[in-house]
Order: structure tokens, then C-alpha cells, then sequence
């Protein structure tokens, strides 16, 4: 086994993130969305809240612990509303956003003119930390030998940029260039990251659709039409996260959750990584990557083929957009047409080696979104069980 490949985590039952919020929850971030409840009242409500779902997580089994995402509305929340620079502003005309994006074409459709979005309004900063009260909190909650295995979820820093582009992601008075605009944000990422480290944290996924919509062929021909060179974006996106993880620790886990989209159980787009399998496998210095692979919108397996010796994947083979469960037979036999392909590909390697590179999963978060998917709670049980039940009979 190459010494960098990383496992335990991830293990071989995963998850992504996100649970269900608790019906009062619910209904404590809409009152607060209406100014009828105060933050600290939120605060304290969700306090209240998480350590039932760090209980589901470690009664199902499911080694990685998270607080669910409790604290978000929405899973991109928490990074660039922090930063100092950055102005949240509540009511963005729908024309700055990027219409070929996949998600911006739904908002049209639904006839929305403006939605709520950041933009870069001075130099960016990281005066405070982001997650690491939240880390520091889900460390009271598991035993010590734990802290170690707690994941924390990080918005990819493109998730703006792919948004709204050069023009209207920051003030052109503030940075001149996309490249200074990253620069001070991966320096903000970075300083997250290393006062995460040494809180004890040594598992970070960063969650971005951005890689998948780059595998959706109304996105590239959007693209093409408004004359943005997609492939040169692909390797700036690319560029600005291996910039962020320069030099990081050997023993801190990170990994990349992309997927198609997830608001209340519907997706935003379709398509196979063919496109980017390559540059996605071995160009972006990731540890780990968390793929959906449940229904067909995601594509065939067959680009694992590029995965190489000192990567893992985790096989989001588990939907969280319905409660039907599936089979255990299947997500095996899936599994082993996954590890077949590893083997035969560049590298090869012997399919023990490929099984071993792989994990499996649930393919999105159980709520992206914190009204959540339309699924239970006990479904949700059951899916994490799921899991937990078929990764044991797959590797033993």
C-alpha cells in the first residue's frame, strides 16, 4: 500500500455530511429568517440538537462524525459569509449570476429575478475563525480517540467565482485579477485550515459542485457560447486548491464531495466525470473523493480507470434522495465492477489493491439544505445502517 494513501479515516462506511434537522430546528431558522427568533436563541437550539445526531451517527455504526450541519441553512454557508471583504447582500440581481450554471437556469425558470449571494467588497481577510467553534464544540460531544475522526465540511473556495466571474465576484476597484482575488482567499483558507489542524482536527471535506457541473454538457456549450474558456477555468479552479494545500500535514485527511446537486432531493445536472477524470484524479492534490454514483444522471464508473495508486474514492452508490432502500447484492456487485475497472486501468494494480482504495457511501448529504431531502428520519437511519451493513459484508 503506497504510504500516502489515506484510510481510517475515510473508512469503508461513510457519509457525506449533512442530516436532518429536527422539526423544531426547522422552524427556529425560518422564525429567525423572519427576525421572530434571535441567534442566541438559534445558537442554542441547535447546541441542543446535534448531540442526538452525533448519537444516530455512532449508533448506525458510522465511524466519521459530524454535527450534520445543523448550524447552515444551506451546505455553502459559513466560509465566505465570514471573511472579512466579503458583503452578504440578501437581494443580487439574478444578471450577475452566471446563466449557464446549472442551478442559475432552475432560478430563471422559476421566474426569480434576484437571490442571495456575497460579493467581494474590500481586501479579504480572516479575522475570526469560521468552523473552529463548531469543531471545538462536536470535540465535547466523542471520546478523545475520536476528535481525530470528526470531519469537518468546508464550501470550495470556487463556489463564488463559478458564480458570478471575473466581473461581479469582487469590486475590480479591490483586485484586479481573478489572480489576486485567490491569492488572499486561499490565504484565508489556509489559516482555517492550519487553526483547524491544531485544534485536533485531521479530516476536512471540501463540498463543491463546481467539478460536476464541469461535466455537464449544457454548462461547457453555455460556456463556449459566452466565450469562457472552460478548460483554462477547470485549471485555475484546479490551481487554486492544490495552492490552498500546499505543504499541509501528512497525517490531516482531505477530501472533495462533488455531486449534481442536491436541493430538497432534486438535482441540478447530468453527466459522467469523463470530461475531467484525468485532471480531477491526478492533477488535484486531494486525498480522497466522494463521487454519487446512485442513478444514471451521474454516468458510468468507468473513468475511475485514471484513479491512481495513492487516491481513494468513496462510492456514493447510496441515494439520500428517496427512503426505497437498496440492495445489499447490488452495492457489492457495484463495488467490485468499481475495484475491476481500478485494476485495469493506469496503473494497474491487482483488484485487491483497487477494492482497497475504495469505500462506500451515501452520494449527497441527507439535507444540502436545512429544510432536507424528502426522506424520514428513520429512513435516513436506515440508509446510514445501509451502509454500514453492506461496507461489512464487502470488505469484511
Amino acid at each position: 500500500m503506497p504510504p500516502s494513501l489515506h484510510l481510517n479515516p475515510p473508512f469503508r462506511a461513510e457519509h457525506i455530511g449533512s442530516l436532518l434537522r429536527p422539526a423544531q430546528l426547522i422552524s427556529a431558522r425560518l422564525q429567525h429568517a423572519e427576525g421572530k427568533c434571535s441567534a442566541e436563541a438559534l445558537r442554542a437550539l441547535e447546541d441542543a440538537s446535534i448531540p442526538a445526531v452525533v448519537k444516530l451517527q455512532q449508533d448506525a455504526g458510522i465511524k466519521t462524525i459530524t454535527d450534520g450541519e445543523l448550524r447552515r441553512g444551506a451546505f455553502y454557508e459559513g466560509m465566505f459569509e465570514a471573511l472579512g471583504g466579503m458583503s452578504v447582500l440578501p437581494a443580487r440581481p439574478l444578471s450577475t449570476f452566471k446563466e449557464y450554471i446549472p442551478y442559475v437556469a432552475i432560478f430563471q425558470a422559476m421566474g426569480l429575478t434576484e437571490y442571495t449571494s456575497i460579493y467581494c467588497t474590500s481586501k479579504i481577510k480572516r479575522t475570526k475563525g469560521v468552523h473552529t467553534e463548531d469543531f471545538k464544540f462536536l470535540k465535547t460531544l466523542v471520546p478523545p480517540e475520536d476528535v481525530k475522526h470528526i470531519k469537518v465540511t468546508i464550501c470550495g473556495p470556487t463556489w463564488m467565482h463559478l458564480r458570478h466571474g471575473s466581473e461581479h465576484t469582487y469590486d475590480p476597484t479591490v483586485y484586479g485579477s481573478d489572480a489576486e482575488y485567490f491569492a488572499d482567499l486561499i490565504r484565508a483558507y489556509r489559516e482555517e485550515i492550519e487553526e483547524l489542524y491544531e485544534l485536533g482536527c485531521r479530516n476536512v471535506q471540501f463540498d463543491d459542485p463546481t467539478f460536476a457541473f464541469f461535466c455537464a454538457e449544457s454548462m461547457i456549450a453555455g460556456m463556449e457560447q459566452a466565450g469562457v474558456d472552460h478548460e483554462a477555468l477547470l485549471n485555475m479552479y484546479i490551481s487554486v486548491y492544490n495552492d490552498i494545500l500546499q505543504g499541509r500535514p501528512e497525517d490531516l485527511l482531505v477530501g472533495l464531495h462533488t455531486c449534481r446537486g442536491n436541493y430538497r432531493g432534486m438535482h441540478y445536472s447530468e453527466g459522467g466525470i469523463d470530461r475531467i477524470a484525468r485532471q480531477l484524479f491526478n492533477d488535484l492534490n486531494i486525498d480522497c473523493y466522494y463521487l454519487e454514483y446512485d442513478t444514471a444522471r451521474s454516468g458510468g464508473l468507468e473513468p475511475l480507470a485514471h484513479l491512481p495508486l495513492n487516491k481513494v474514492v468513496v462510492l456514493g452508490l447510496v441515494t439520500t434522495k428517496s427512503g426505497e432502500p437498496e440492495s445489499i447484492a447490488t452495492l457489492k456487485a457495484r463495488v467490485e465492477e468499481a475495484a475491476e475497472i481500478i485494476a485495469r486501468g493506469s496503473p494497474e494494480r491487482s483488484k485487491a489493491d483497487a477494492l482497497n482504495q475504495l469505500c462506500l457511501g451515501p452520494q449527497c448529504g441527507f439535507a444540502s439544505v436545512f429544510e432536507g431531502n424528502p426522506i424520514t428520519e428513520e429512513e435516513e437511519r436506515r440508509k446510514l445502517e445501509l451502509v454500514v451493513g453492506a461496507a461489512n459484508a464487502i470488505w469484511g
